[in-house]
């Protein structure tokens, strides 16, 4: 049996996007399930139009404007009769936003919300009993809290390393956020316990 650990190509664990650019490109949607294709094999722009279901020259578009932004490239190519087909990978497992904005640099995109995007991929699921998750909160330090980022990161690149099988494709939403809910204070000498 093949080994079917995705992807079929070398590529970097992480990418900072460290310009707006970057970060516009990576929150359209449609570039999101390309990169999401991609993250199982390499793939050419046709592959990709037939399993997104929409025109080559479409996907070609969107395409380039992530090969720009440096989150895909070619992977490799073949020749088909007189032309060269390329096969396009990402390059990075996962990306991560780390753009510093100074004064007067343009907004960043205001729908770049994985959760959003969970939400209305899993609304479906919750409506037929298939959602399963857990929200929690805790008071923590800033320092454990990047601790606790690098734990989740590295379930995410278990879940991406995952083999390709079966015939649905399962969402995995993970993060963690700070929130204005209440805190207790700090229990004071005369607290019992």
């Amino acid at each position: 049996m093949a080994d079917n650990t995705p992807p079929d190509y070398e590529l970097a664990d992480r990418l900072a996007l460290t310009t707006p650019a970057q970060v516009r490109a990576i929150s359209n949607p449609l570039r999101t399930s390309v990169l999401g294709l991609l993250h199982e094999r390499a793939a050419t722009v046709t592959e990709l139009a037939t399993a997104v279901g929409r025109p080559k020259s479409t996907i070609a578009h969107h395409v380039k404007v992530l090969a720009d932004a440096g989150l895909v490239r070619v992977v490799r190519t073949r020749r088909v009769r007189a032309v060269e087909e390329r096969f396009y990978g990402r390059t990075a497992r996962m990306f991560h936003v780390a753009v510093e904005r100074g004064a007067g640099e343009p907004d960043l995109p205001g729908d770049f919300n994985d959760f959003e995007v969970a939400a209305q991929e899993s609304a479906a699921a919750f409506r037929d009993g298939k959602l399963w998750g857990f929200i929690r909160h805790a008071r923590l330090p800033e320092d454990r809290v990047g601790e606790f980022w690098e734990r989740m990161a590295a379930l995410v690149r278990e879940f991406d390393e995952l083999p390709r099988s079966g015939d649905t494709v399962y969402g995995f939403a993970v993060g963690v956020y700070p929130t204005d809910g209440p805190s207790l204070p700090e229990p004071s000498a005369a607290t019992p316990g």
